[in-house]
């Protein structure tokens, strides 16, 4: 018996130094690379493995970094609006070959032709050939008015107008921000409901995690500052910046806590081993398998002998994170930061390799 609990001690203080390693390394790649704040974990089905959060919320300010900061997730909110989209589809409100125009058949006529068969399926894995408007080239959009809701079915009629991006050998999707607003516009029109709203509901509500869309206010109190980079230097962004995704906002426009976006990958850790919770087994293996290369939210990868599901966000080209689900071996990774450079991406990748060579991924 003192043998078992002497084995006990020794892997508890094993975990500890590797921890405190991890801490080392993490905190050199801060200094190294720039980077103001940087949050990380190592999760399992149902244990937090390693935390950490290092770093300042700005560069201009003495804030030190907590587990309670917000980060903008930018695109890593296309898995949740995925997610969200998927109850609904297993409450029968929708199927995942609705076709756009079954649901929106007025605006039929007046879009491009290409589209007249696209499915919710399609839209939602990039196969709808839906031009990208991710920020850099993109067809000049018109003036909207109204709420989120009224502009995102202008923005939408305006986009079913514009020519299709054809997929080739070397592109076999095509990623588009503007496809998951019409995925969104297909939930909303069955629920009668804005993504908003469904989206509190469904997160915030039914799974009691604190999701909020935009910036994460550092205004009115200490959290995160988002940071752009301008003539070499790290300029913290305030949150009552336009940052204008209110077209785009079911592709990439959340803010969350570390420890709660903890809680929504381990649902999916969960169901990738076979397990119902709020969305049904099969339906996680649909989302994370069910289409090569970009499947429902995540890019679905192997190679190596490996199986991952992983994304990356922006958050408006002012946070980056990146996320790693190891589909083999149960564990997802997790790096949240308020910079986004190349100098902040290359940090992010070392660590993101240090902490699945610590965890045998």
């Amino acid at each position: 018996m003192k043998s078992f609990w002497r084995v006990i001690l020794l892997l508890a203080i094993t975990d500890g130094t590797s921890a405190q390693k991890t801490v080392r390394y993490a905190d050199s790649i801060i200094n190294r690379y720039k980077i103001p704040e940087l949050s990380y974990a190592v999760i399992g089905p149902t244990a937090t493995l390693e935390i950490e959060a290092l770093g300042r919320h700005s560069v201009n300010l003495p804030d030190t970094a907590t587990l309670n900061d917000r980060f903008h997730i930018g695109s890593n909110t296309k898995a949740m609006t995925a997610f969200m989209i998927a109850k609904y589809v297993e409450k029968g409100k929708l199927k995942w070959t609705t076709r756009f125009f079954d649901l929106f058949p007025e605006w039929e006529a007046k879009s491009n032709k290409a589209y007249a068969n696209i499915t919710l399926q399609d839209l939602l894995t990039h196969r709808a050939g839906i031009q990208p408007f991710q920020g850099e080239g993109d067809t000049v959009i018109p003036s909207f008015k109204g709420t989120n809701a009224e502009k995102r079915l202008q923005f939408g009629r305006f986009v079913l107008t514009l020519q299709p991006v054809q997929p080739d050998e070397n592109n076999p999707f095509i990623y588009s921000n503007a496809g998951y607003t019409l995925a969104a516009l297909m939930l909303e029109k069955v629920t009668g409901q804005s993504w908003e709203q469904l989206f509190k509901k469904v997160f915030n509500k039914d799974l009691k995690l604190d999701v909020n869309f935009s910036w994460p206010e550092n205004q009115k109190k200490k959290d995160t500052w988002g940071h752009d980079y301008q003539d070499g230097k790290l300029v913290p962004v305030p949150s009552t910046t336009e940052i204008h995704l209110d077209y785009t906002e079911p592709a990439g426009d959340v803010n969350i806590k570390l420890k709660d976006y903890i809680k929504f990958i381990q649902l999916n850790l969960q169901g990738l081993m076979g397990q119902d919770n709020y969305l049904k087994a099969k339906t996680y293996q649909f989302i994370h398998k069910g289409f090569k290369n970009y499947s429902l939210g995540w890019f679905n990868i192997y190679e190596n002998g490996k199986e991952l599901s992983v994304h990356s966000g922006t958050g408006a080209f002012t946070y980056f994170s990146l996320v790693h689900i190891d589909r083999i071996h149960d564990k997802a990774y997790i790096i949240f930061t308020n910079a986004f450079n190349d100098n902040t991406t290359q940090g992010v990748r070392l660590l993101m390799r240090r902490l699945k060579e610590n965890y045998g991924s």
